[in-house]
């Protein structure tokens, strides 16, 4: 049994604000918020599923932020985010079915792939940018295929799910950036509450921390544009990146 100091539970709600801010613009938060709660003492399976359930706020806040940009939008929502959801619900299935044991021996590799991902973001980036003449393909049989793997990693980890989400929805529909951000915080927001729910009803969670870190990551999804974009996108991401090949290497040795 975990039994965290003030001061922890407090780093861990830090973690969550600028997680969530992260993931309002880019994705790639978790790679904040889970090392913090591995330092804080929590086992890696234990710290994955709280830090999905302590994070979903901060996805409603991000797009409650960028509810003018989802003007016009809900019906791609909706049938993305049943697809979405369903993929949810097979990431949450597996996870709870995983060994912690088996957990923590992929989790390093895990992280180096959600790091990897976060890297790349300015080539998803400029996927999405030419993305030109694609309106009509929205229904693609493979966006679908995409999101509903999207929805498995998400509930199964989740680092760098917004990355993936924006660079495929990129391929196939023709919008603006802002709004197909909006639409990737939305379907983020789809998959991990399935997952959050999925895990408060079959799976154990770490309550002291994870509700310390909803009012923070609620915060930090409505601040996430303000607060984020006042570092360049490149620092802002080499950080991130750096942490989550740190917190690799360290569970490796």
């Amino acid at each position: 049994m975990i039994h965290p100091s003030a001061a922890v539970l407090a780093l861990v709600a830090a973690s969550a604000l600028v997680a969530a801010a992260i993931n309002a613009v880019a994705g790639g938060g978790s790679l904040v918020s889970f090392p913090t709660l591995l330092l804080a003492g929590y086992p890696p399976l234990l710290a994955n599923i709280t830090n999905t359930v302590g994070l979903v706020l901060g996805y409603a806040g991000g797009s409650t932020a960028y509810r003018g940009e989802l003007r016009g939008q809900w019906r791609r929502v909706r049938d993305l985010g049943i697809i979405g959801a369903l993929g949810a619900v097979l990431g949450a299935f597996l996870l709870t079915r995983t060994r912690a044991s088996v957990f923590e021996a992929i989790v390093p590799w895990l992280l180096l792939a959600g790091s990897a991902l976060t890297a790349l973001q300015p080539l998803a980036g400029r996927v999405v940018r030419r993305g030109g003449g694609r309106a009509g393909r929205r229904a693609h049989p493979v966006l679908g295929l995409l999101v509903f793997a999207n929805g498995v990693w998400g509930a199964f980890f989740g680092v760098g799910l917004s990355l993936l989400l924006v660079g495929a929805l990129g391929l196939f529909i023709d919008d603006g950036l802002q709004r197909l951000n909006a639409l990737k915080g939305a379907l983020s927001l789809v998959i991990n509450l399935v997952a959050a729910a999925y895990f408060v009803a079959f799976a154990a969670v770490a309550w002291e921390a994870a509700l310390v870190m909803l009012p923070a990551a609620l915060v930090g999804g409505f601040l996430g544009v303000a607060l984020a974009r006042r570092l360049p996108a490149a620092a802002l991401r080499a950080v991130v990146v750096l942490v989550g090949i740190a917190v690799s290497i360290r569970l490796l040795v």
